[in-house]
């Protein structure tokens, strides 16, 4: 497995999204409110059977890791939808909020501030 699949980050060029409170060269000229994207997943009966045998030996859940990745990124994804079907074009002050759900499977929940950005003249 390449080091691709185990990165994410943002793939729209519309709506910026960044975990900063401003964005430098640019001012806001609209917050239109927080904005989040969740997604629950749970693990297969053979994800678990082998998590549990490598956690004997030790070392890195590649598969664990691959799905979280990509949970993240589902999740990331639904954020930049929702802010732009509000009109925003950027995001401030994005994160992550990670938790497991009723043991069954992990939540993952983007969220941040939807605005409106403009350069400065």
């Amino acid at each position: 497995m390449g080091i691709e699949e185990y990165g994410g980050g943002q793939q729209s060029q519309d709506v910026l999204v960044v975990t900063t409170n401003d964005v430098p060269g640019y001012r806001v000229d609209r917050v239109i409110g927080e904005v989040f994207g969740l997604t629950v997943r749970s693990r297969h009966i053979g994800s678990q059977i082998g998590a549990g045998l490598k956690s004997l030996v030790g070392g890195e859940l590649k598969g664990l890791t691959k799905t979280l990745v990509e949970t993240r990124n589902q999740a990331m994804e639904r954020l930049i939808e929702q802010a732009r079907s509000r009109g925003a074009n950027a995001v401030l002050m994005f994160r992550f909020d990670v938790t497991e759900a009723a043991d069954v499977g992990t939540e993952v929940c983007a969220y941040g501030t939807a605005v409106v950005i403009s350069p400065h003249a």
